[in-house]
């Protein structure tokens, strides 16, 4: 027994080792942790248990009968985050560049498959050169497995991906199909080709990190939701970002004690300007509802016009999604629409109630907008809260103007219970463009048009700029003080934490993609 003992020792040493101490070494001078030195930092001091240590490839072709690394270049297995089950793979790039092979692929489907049948998330810490060609297509076969289970669990337990390396080629469609991305600056890259061939293709010189970089995927493409300094500040927003949401699609989020004091927050009175075409940061008012220092945003840098993120309410997990005034006047686009259409959708589907802050003018005109799809993706917003069964509850704070009314999660789309501040605006239009509009004659017809104007623009702001109309026909539910919001947000979310909607029976909704 002494011997064989001897001998698996020696095998998990070999597999612990991976690539060897060179490509380690190589690995650290590139700011870069090793496979088993992110999940270290990820997982619950020995809670990881491996899976699949001494699994090596098959392939004999190209000369590969001869190299052999037990574990064949990614680490898989389970254990826990602040108590919490997981599963995780994390590729090793010091052995064959992460390449993916058939038993590479093997071994993240088998946790994928365990994470469904045990209902907890599933964390990929990505850093693959792409498949390894020297299997061909057995390597194809590998990805395609890995994306059916992308979408087989999608709803079902969370998937996080972290890139902090390469992934590039077919790797990239796994990320994309998984419900958050955060990447590494400067040292992660994702493109579906890369500089070489878009050179090639198009004569367009472009770096990789230019091309497919941290920077360029959250503010140009939108394809990461966070970025990371370095690996160990990607890790902690891994754990950050797993403390808002739920083990699977049957569970409730974490939920942290909270004993309830005085919940009043006078200065949310404060935040909007006597101007009303002045901007203010909404952010101000999310934080001002929040539980301290609770406030996780998404995407922080792409969409700018649209905030969306986790808070804590009482201790709750809450999605917040808000029109920004300070960025394009909070108005609705193409890339805003889409953006808050996803996380209402993760939202729902992970029993993540969702509070929504209206402060916009109507969606953005132009050429540019209306070619690029602004029906369609402002449809997909629509779409999104209006088949949420989660607990909604909306606050208007100031505008809420024409279709981009209905959009944010109104009344007349089934939110549970709408707000408003006393200096909401709920109208179809602003009242200067729509005192031009019916009062145009008049205008026209008058010795001072500018003043004959001003003075329409003032009746129907008095009839209309206001909150008391839609308060009359109970598509407002209360117009209350913005300094009483929080204490109000409380009770409704603790009055909603039953609700239960009974949809009808169908395969899927067809949503317009």
């Amino acid at each position: 027994m002494k011997d064989k003992l001897q001998l698996l020792e020696s095998k998990i040493a070999e597999a612990k080792l991976g690539g060897g101490e060179v490509r380690i070494e190589k690995q650290h001078k590139k700011g870069k942790l090793t496979a088993r030195e992110r999940l270290h930092f990820l997982m619950d001091e020995g809670s990881f248990e491996e899976m699949g240590m001494l699994v090596t490839h098959r392939t004999t072709d190209f000369g590969m009968a001869d190299q052999q690394y037990p574990g064949d270049g990614v680490v898989t297995g389970y254990g826990t985050i602040n108590g919490r089950l997981v599963y995780v793979f994390a590729q090793d790039f010091t052995v064959f560049g992460g390449a993916l092979s058939e038993t590479h692929a093997e071994k993240i489907c088998k946790i994928m498959d365990l994470a469904v049948q045990n209902g907890a998330p599933v964390i990929g810490l990505n850093d693959s050169g792409g498949a390894r060609i020297q299997e061909g297509v057995k390597s194809l076969g590998g990805y395609a497995d890995i994306f059916y289970r992308n979408v087989t669990s999608s709803g079902v337990v969370p998937q996080i991906s972290a890139i902090m390396g390469p992934c590039a080629g077919g790797a990239v469609y796994s990320p994309a199909m998984t419900d958050f991305t955060i990447m590494v600056e400067n040292t992660s890259y994702m493109f579906v080709t890369g500089p070489n061939v878009v050179k090639t293709v198009t004569n367009e010189q472009v770096t990789a990190e230019e091309l497919g970089g941290a920077s360029a995927h959250s503010t140009k493409s939108g394809v990461t939701h966070l970025t990371a300094a370095n690996d160990v500040d990607c890790i902690q927003k891994i754990k950050d970002l797993l403390s808002y949401i739920p083990q699977n699609c049957e569970d409730d989020a974490p939920r942290l004690p909270y004993e309830t004091g005085d919940e009043s927050r006078p200065k949310l009175a404060e935040i909007i300007p006597e101007n009303a075409n002045q901007p203010y940061d909404m952010r101000e008012v999310i934080e001002g509802v929040a539980d301290a220092d609770s406030f996780l945003e998404i995407h922080p840098d792409y969409a700018q016009n649209i905030v969306v993120g986790f808070v804590r309410i009482a201790g709750r997990s809450i999605g917040v999604v808000a029109n920004q005034p300070a960025y394009l006047a909070g108005v609705l686009d193409v890339e805003s629409s889409r953006k808050a259409a996803r996380f209402v959708r993760f939202c729902d589907c992970f029993n993540i109630p969702l509070l929504t802050f209206v402060d916009v003018p109507g969606f953005l005109p132009g050429t540019d907008q209306e070619w690029r799809g602004i029906i369609v993706n402002g449809a997909k917003l629509l779409y999104a809260f209006s088949e949420a069964t989660v607990p909604r509850v909306t606050v208007i704070t100031r505008k809420a103007y024409g279709g981009a009314y209905d959009v944010m999660n109104s009344k007349h789309i089934h939110a549970d219970l709408n707000y408003a501040w006393p200096c909401a605006e709920i109208a179809v239009m602003g009242a200067k463009g729509a005192s031009e509009i019916i009062f145009r004659k008049e205008i026209a017809a008058s010795e001072d048009p500018a003043a004959k104007l001003a003075e329409k623009e003032a009746e129907y702001a008095a009839k209309f700029a206001n909150p008391y109309r839609a308060a009359q026909r109970g598509f407002i539910d209360e117009v209350i003080d913005p300094k009483d919001t929080r204490k109000k947000l409380i009770r409704a979310f603790e009055m909603l934490e039953n609700k239960v909607v009974n949809m009808p029976k169908k395969k899927h909704g067809n949503i317009p993609l």
